[in-house]
């Protein structure tokens, strides 16, 4: 067994490595899975399976009945002579034969179950077989497998798997008599849409399609909330700026003798189109007031960095001459007699 799956490991890993280095598409069907979906398929089972209970029903009785003959030989074989006790085990064993004959009529390799179980598949997986041949054909598949089939399938991706696919298209072979030209022209255009809707290469392509929608929905959404938040922004700064004029005003209107430029010129009267230009004037002062903070921060940056340069000089300077002392104390330690006489 071990050995079985081992070889089958193998070919199906270089059939994988085949698929993969060749482009090769795979889809599957489960055979079982569409025969329970299938509605007429269904209903004969379940007419068959009535059957089945039947003759089971007719071989539990043809069983009782010739234990009811074995126990009544038991009991009345010492009052029978040997002609009839032979004749009784005859019947039994032809009776015998009998239910071994009908079970296997019934239930054998050949018999009824298995023939009309046969009977009753054959159309469907006619079916199936044209309707995988069309698949194969417009989808451009290299295989198809049944997975309910005597082949092992180790591992089988659901996104392969094209049985309802499968099922929807017998569906609707049955409707199709009861249908007008106009209803099956529609049916149609909806079956090929359902065709690219299960196609996995039309679903990676939708997936990639949304996704970029949904990006760019995204992106989108960002850029109207920090266009709502600049407008935020530029609202509360055009109240403070209201609020403050209004108490300049207020302060201007209570304090007109004592305030500057109080030349009888009532402030509070200015016409409201001054307000614009108001606004118009804080924000350019604004601008200069960070204009020259920034300027102010740059020269100070300046400074920063001479002083450091100056104060690195300076200790270049120190260390050099820290480093002169000893060599001329060393040169003066050194010098000979004659130059001292000379010297003197």
């Amino acid at each position: 067994m071990k050995k079985h799956l081992l070889i089958l490991l193998t070919l199906f890993s270089v059939f994988v490595a085949t698929a993969q280095s060749r482009g090769l598409k795979i889809a599957y069907i489960d055979m079982d899975y569409i025969l329970e979906k299938v509605p007429d398929y269904a209903e004969a089972k379940n007419q068959l399976e009535l059957k089945a209970q039947k003759w089971k029903q007719e071989l539990e009785q043809k069983r009782n009945d010739i234990n009811k003959l074995k126990e009544s030989l038991e009991t009345e074989k010492p009052l029978l002579t040997k002609e009839l006790i032979e004749e009784r085990e005859e019947e039994i064993k032809f009776l015998e034969n009998d239910l071994i004959e009908y079970q296997q009529k019934r239930f054998g390799p050949n018999g009824d179950l298995i023939t009309q179980k046969a009977v009753l598949v054959k159309p469907v997986q006619d079916q199936v077989f044209n309707i995988v041949q069309d698949l194969a054909e417009s989808r451009n598949y290299d295989f198809i497998f049944d997975k309910s089939s005597d082949m092992t399938m180790l591992f089988s991706a659901k996104r392969h798997d094209i049985s309802d696919f499968v099922i929807r298209r017998i569906t609707r072979a049955a409707k199709r008599e009861k249908l007008s030209g106009k209803e099956l022209k529609q049916l149609e255009e909806m079956e090929k849409q359902e065709e690219l809707e299960a196609d996995p290469e039309y679903q990676d392509r939708q997936k990639k399609i949304e996704d970029r929608k949904a990006e760019r929905e995204r992106l989108i959404e960002e850029r109207r909330k920090a266009q709502e938040e600049k407008r935020r922004q530029y609202e509360e700064r055009r109240e403070q700026l209201k609020k403050e004029r209004e108490a300049k005003r207020n302060g201007v209107k209570t304090d007109s003798d004592t305030t500057e430029g109080g030349d009888g010129e009532n402030t509070s009267e200015r016409p409201a189109s001054t307000s614009r230009e108001d606004a118009v004037k804080a924000a350019r002062e604004e601008r200069e007031r960070k204009l020259e903070e920034r300027k102010r921060q740059i020269e100070e940056r300046k400074q920063q960095i001479l002083e450091q340069r100056e104060a690195a000089k300076k200790a270049r300077e120190e260390q050099r001459n820290k480093n002169t002392e000893p060599q001329e104390e060393e040169e003066n330690n050194n010098t000979t007699p004659q130059e001292e006489n000379n010297q003197g």
